[in-house]
């Protein structure tokens, strides 16, 4: 299965039988058969024909909005599921002191975990002081978190861990591209809005497989509820972070896939040109096939697989079958 990504201005997506077209005006750019579409991400100006609409929501194929700049706009999804079970469990879960800091733990274990991992293998042979240093204050908080008493003691503990995390996060990039710590809304720096707008992708992936699971995104742990806040899909996030994401920009920056000149300064802040975008697109989309042991299934699977994955052991920890959710960690 695959991710239609539509990045062309000005196009339309039709369908033609069990067929999606992407066309601008009498010129096709691309005829997809429905069965080998999993998931539809548009970016800019495209526009969705109602009986394309109707074949993708009976085919329970979301639809993502992002802007070229990285910012999520909105999701066509599926009906709402029927499992209101779960989402019974998932509210109660919410409410239960225990459960919430269970899971917030496990949550940011696994997003450190794999941070530590990432620094690891960028630096094997050749480890600074600096690295040194972040390495083990990002082991005492994973450790540190294992044990906190408060959901609050752990999103600080989160907050420090991903700090001493990308304090040295531009020392393992090519020569040539800046970045001086961890910039947001807006991205003050090319690296900056690679990180941004990959997390957007992320995001939108988990957007689509928590609501495909029968869960409300807006139900979270780690992450405080709040008004619009998605917070299950960013706590659900937070493990494929760096594995996905960081992996990835680092990558085009080091093999030289993008350069510096592949994204522009718009108002103060950076986003990729449309040939940049598409560079990028490739590379996180291999990333997401690339086969890898999970740790709990333990059975050969890709990224995207794996995320789908840890969604349903979320699930199944909510319903008492399992009695702990397993964060998902790459070595």
């Amino acid at each position: 299965m695959a991710v239609v990504y539509i990045t062309e201005d000005d196009t339309q997506l039709s369908k033609t039988g069990e067929r999606l077209v992407v066309r601008r005006g009498s010129q096709v750019l691309a005829d997809i058969p429905l069965v080998k579409v999993d998931q539809v991400v548009v970016l800019g100006n495209v526009s969705l024909t109602p009986p394309a609409i109707d074949l993708l929501l009976a085919a329970d194929i979301p639809v993502g909005f992002l802007t070229y700049s990285g910012r999520y706009r909105g999701a066509l999804t599926p009906p709402f599921s029927k499992n209101s079970l779960l989402r019974r469990a998932q509210y109660r879960a919410a409410e239960d002191g225990r459960q919430t800091l269970e899971l917030a733990r496990w949550f940011v274990q696994g997003k450190l975990t794999n941070m530590r991992a990432l620094m690891l293998r960028a630096t094997r042979g050749e480890r600074d002081a600096a690295s040194e240093e972040a390495i083990r204050n990002v082991k005492i908080y994973i450790d540190k978190t294992a044990v906190a008493a408060e959901v609050d003691t752990v999103r600080g503990y989160e907050g420090v861990g991903s700090k001493a995390y990308f304090s040295v996060f531009g020392r393992e990039l090519k020569e040539g591209w800046y970045f001086n710590g961890r910039s947001r809304r807006p991205p003050r720096d090319p690296v900056n809005a690679l990180l941004s707008f990959g997390y957007t992708l992320l995001f939108n992936e988990v957007m689509s497989a928590v609501s495909l699971a029968g869960f409300d995104p807006y139900i979270g742990y780690l992450h405080a509820a709040k008004y619009s806040k998605p917070a299950l899909a960013l706590d659900l996030m937070e493990e494929f972070r760096p594995i996905v994401v960081d992996s990835v920009v680092k990558s085009v920056i080091n093999k030289g896939v993008l350069q510096p000149d592949d994204l522009q300064e718009v108002y103060g802040t950076y986003e990729l040109r449309k040939a940049g975008t598409r560079k990028f697109l490739e590379q996180y989309e291999a990333r997401l096939r690339t086969e890898v042991n999970h740790p709990y299934f333990e059975y050969s699977a890709t990224l995207r697989r794996c995320l789908h994955l840890q969604v349903r052991l979320v699930a199944k920890y909510l319903m008492g079958e399992i009695p702990a959710y397993q964060p998902f960690t790459s070595r």
